[in-house]
């Protein structure tokens, strides 16, 4: 991991790395110490992981939780080189939006295809966070919504060291078979009149999660109008579940060693 970025303000340090072709950034509070909890971030479709809504909410679970919060960019995302089935795949969704026929099970398809070459990417990238050169060892979260849930559903399935995560806009359809192999906590969010993803579909996902403690977020809109009140309800989630217990009373606590 190379980082080649770095600034600070009201005290959130943000450093942008590189680990081989996959970009991303990493947010701390500064002069923080190593192992303190880490929240990985995975943005939505067409988004990137310096997007305003990922960076708001890293700055948010740091200064209000004194997490690291970790983002890259997903394959055909951000500045990544996108291959000619990436582009047939764009000219495709806009040719359906055009007609007005329907395009999400065609994203689920696609976002399969993205997930199996972004999770090894997620695994390397915890790898290097984690070396004791950089944040050291700690509890880690996983946060992410649509295209961030098609590759973190299979991600927490095969990376024992997530010990709680946040999915939600997104179906069954390719991804219940990685949820029964989920037992860690999770939250799940789901958008009542959402256009993209069938109702039915994002309540059979949360059916499939073997985990033993689930929570089910539906709220009404459509698919990009989760409420913002759902950010505070993410940061008692994850304060919950990743802060020791004998500081899990006081969620700033580790904001105040910066």
């Amino acid at each position: 991991m190379r980082f080649n970025a770095e600034s600070s303000s009201d005290g959130v340090s943000e450093r942008h790395f590189a680990l081989g072709e996959v970009a991303g950034v990493l947010w701390s509070p500064a002069g923080a110490t190593a192992g303190r909890p880490l929240v990985l971030l995975g943005h939505g479709g067409g988004q990137h992981s310096g997007a305003p809504g990922v960076r708001a909410r890293a700055r948010r679970y740091v200064t209000g939780c004194g997490f690291a919060v970790a983002a890259i960019d997903a394959p055909a995302h951000g500045d990544r080189k996108r291959s000619d089935d990436d582009e047939r795949f764009m000219a495709e969704i806009a040719r359906l939006r055009a007609d007005g026929e329907a395009i999400g099970p065609r994203i689920a398809r696609r976002n399969a295809v993205l997930a199996s070459r972004a999770v090894p990417e997620w695994r390397a990238t915890l790898d290097a966070l984690q070396a004791p050169e950089c944040l050291g060892p700690g509890r880690v979260g996983f946060w992410g919504v649509s295209l961030g849930s098609s590759i973190g559903i299979p991600l927490a399935a095969a990376e024992p060291r997530i010990t709680a995560a946040i999915f939600g806009l997104t179906g069954q359809e390719t991804l219940a078979g990685a949820a029964a192999e989920i037992t860690i906590p999770v939250e799940f969010l789901l958008q009542w009149d959402d256009e993209l993803v069938p109702r039915d579909s994002g309540l059979a996902l949360f059916d499939a999660f073997a985990s033993r403690e689930k929570t089910l977020h539906a709220n009404p809109g459509r698919h990009a109008d989760i409420p913002a009140f759902e950010l505070e309800s993410s940061q008692r989630f994850f304060t919950r579940h990743l802060l020791p217990d004998s500081v899990s009373s006081t969620a700033g606590q580790l904001a105040a060693e910066a």
